[in-house]
């Protein structure tokens, strides 16, 4: 086992992103997987030399078309990082458990309760 990444971008406020860390502390829970640390981006990100909000601009972009005339609030663009110690095996089922999560529609046109991006 070694430790490998979990990357989302985001376009989230606080209750969104606590949200979406819920979904990948539950998708480990049931699996052969440890949480050992989290990173959260909102400038630079460290793997490039893009800023976050240029990186996922696309995401608030996303929340305007279906959201027309809603004030974004507390929403920014951020990168959460999730480190965890297991298996590649493991890493793609908690990887997939929590896109399923975040997007039970799957691939038909609906509104995401926060505009992602797995990275």
């Amino acid at each position: 086992m070694r430790t490998r990444d979990l990357r989302f971008g985001l376009y989230a406020d606080e209750e969104g992103l606590a949200w979406v860390r819920e979904l990948v502390g539950e998708a480990v829970a049931c699996r052969r997987a440890r949480i050992t640390g989290e990173t959260l981006s909102t400038d630079t990100l460290p793997h490039s030399e893009l800023p976050t909000a240029d990186m996922y601009d696309l995401l608030a972009e996303q929340w305007a078309v279906e959201h027309p005339g809603e004030d974004s609030g507390a929403r920014r663009l951020v990168e959460l990082r999730v480190h965890l110690r297991c298996s590649l095996r493991t890493w793609r089922a908690v990887h997939k458990t929590v896109i399923a999560t975040m997007c039970p529609a799957g691939t038909a046109p609906h509104v995401c309760r926060v505009p992602w991006m797995a990275a």
